[in-house]
């Protein structure tokens, strides 16, 4: 699975904020040719983004396109002009139901036969921000092989259901906690909302680490200056690290013994616990690979 710590969003008609995307370490980079661009600049927003798509991941980050919806009409158009060699995935806006996910991974389908792209390349990540993206989202996560995260929109999510988006977050719990867990359960990566007061990092810090304990592994990010917090926030901390290496040493050298629970440093480790050391071990390795190759 692809580190997926910090999901860097840029607006697709901003030519000179596309140009200047790769200089932030995010380990993906989106261009946006939904919200953030108004109607009558959508059309200009995809060619820029076609132009700009081997350019974007020029420095080690992956290059998604954040795609409008189905009811609008223009997702059709919108991977006519991006499906491309240099896109590495699509992000489907409000995805409310698993049709919709059938349905991308067809025309993706399509357009990877018909340019020559290895089927099956370019990857999906929903974005669930309507309670029907909520009540849906395991079947959602589950509906194609293609997927590989889903992100939770906070901000059209709280609109959806008539309550105010606050920096506290309790109105997001549910929605929150429910798309950890199905996201969790059908194996893809859960990415946590973008936290709009961007200037408030002590806020933010303390949402990351709430949403870690749902589950998030990273974070969709509106603002640059949260890249760097969020590759380490979302990177297992080296005590953790430390405290695995010493685990899963123990708990193997205990297993040749013939057993299967062990005190390490006081404390009980059966199975469970041990294969949750290995889990961090993986993690912290995958972010080592993709610095190096980032180096």
């Amino acid at each position: 699975m692809a580190v997926m710590r910090s999901v860097l969003y840029v607006p697709g008609n901003n030519e000179d904020m596309v140009g200047k995307a790769p200089r932030n370490p995010a380990d993906i980079i989106t261009i946006d040719i939904e919200d953030s661009v108004p109607p009558a600049e959508k059309e200009h927003a995809r060619e820029v983004a076609k132009k700009n798509l081997k350019e974007v991941g020029k420095n080690g980050s992956e290059v998604y396109v954040r795609l409008n919806n189905w009811e609008t009409e223009m997702t059709d158009a919108d991977l006519d002009a991006v499906v491309w060699e240099g896109l590495d995935g699509v992000t489907l806006a409000k995805t409310g139901h698993p049709d919709h996910v059938r349905r991308l991974a067809y025309r993706l389908e399509g357009l990877e036969r018909a340019r020559g792209l290895e089927v099956g390349s370019i990857k999906i990540s929903l974005l669930l921000e309507t309670a029907m993206g909520i009540i849906h989202a395991y079947e959602s996560c589950s509906a194609s092989d293609r997927v590989v995260s889903a992100i939770f929109g906070a901000v059209d999510y709280t609109k959806d259901m008539r309550v105010k988006l606050t920096s506290e977050a309790v109105e997001q719990w549910y929605g929150r906690a429910h798309m950890g867990v199905a996201a969790r359960a059908a194996g893809v990566v859960a990415i946590d909302a973008p936290f709009v007061d961007y200037k408030d990092m002590e806020a933010f810090k303390k949402n990351v680490e709430d949403g870690r304990q749902m589950g998030y592994e990273g974070r969709m990010i509106i603002h640059p200056s949260q890249v760097e917090i969020c590759n380490e926030m979302y990177a297992p901390d080296p005590a953790d690290v430390e405290w695995a290496e010493g685990v899963v040493e123990a708990f193997e050298e205990a297993m040749k013994e013939g057993k299967a629970a062990i005190s390490y440093k006081n404390k009980m480790v059966d199975t469970p616990v041990y294969l949750n050391a290995k889990d961090i071990l993986s993690s912290h390795r995958e972010i080592q690979a993709k610095e190096q190759e980032r180096a």
